[in-house]
């Protein structure tokens, strides 16, 4: 996960920093429109001519705030990232308190259609050639399973060298991920946290029977 401001201080070579408020007020009106354009659209079929044109600005004004199209990817990414980690709190959760952590998120996500859509269309896009959300995509999901994992291995107390667990973790994000397709086509159907709170109870379950014995 990210957590960089917006600005040259976040990544060199990174957006400009705007100086004035109605600059940077600006600059996050170009972030919205760009995260609902390529949540519609994906980055391929998204233009900047068509983020411009919905911001009132020539493509040249899009790009004196963001130097090039990946860059604007990138910053809306990142601000996505900032919108978990503020609900995430000050301190990472561990153990049970982090995979409870996970169905507040799938709770909170049904709340917030625009940003599921947008991870959904662009994790799926990114797995093509060249895409410049790969990169991203890769780290995020590295660091997701090491979470997960870290947190089945702490709450079912066993030990490092235990093979169950990284599956286990591989099977909770797959589980995320697949749920927010179903909802995003047919939310009157699919309950998100209700969903995830029944795969990590069992996953809990399998993992450490006499932590968690099955409900009868």
């Amino acid at each position: 996960m990210s957590n960089h401001p917006v600005g040259r201080t976040a990544r060199r070579g990174g957006p400009r920093t705007p100086r004035s408020a109605e600059a940077k007020q600006r600059q996050q009106d170009i972030l919205g429109i760009a995260m609902d354009t390529f949540a519609a659209r994906g980055y391929n079929n998204a233009s900047l001519q068509e983020i411009a044109d919905r911001a009132g600005l020539t493509q040249a004004g899009v790009l004196h705030y963001f130097r090039t199209k990946a860059q604007l990817l990138t910053s809306v990414l990142e601000l996505r990232d900032h919108s978990d980690i503020e609900q995430l709190g000050p301190v990472r959760p561990h153990g049970l308190e982090f995979l409870h952590h996970l169905v507040d998120t799938a709770r909170r996500n049904a709340e917030r259609e625009g940003i599921v859509r947008l991870y959904a269309v662009l994790s799926a896009e990114s797995v093509t050639d060249d895409h410049p959300a790969q990169s991203y995509f890769r780290d995020r999901y590295t660091g997701l399973r090491a979470f997960v994992a870290d947190a089945l291995r702490e709450a079912a107390g066993l030990p490092e060298d235990d093979a169950r667990v990284e599956p286990a973790a591989n099977a909770v994000i797959a589980v995320m991920d697949g749920l927010q397709v179903q909802w995003l086509l047919a939310p009157g159907s699919v309950d998100m946290a209700v969903s995830t709170d029944l795969v990590v109870s069992s996953l809990l379950s399998t993992l450490a029977p006499d932590r968690f014995p099955v409900a009868r």
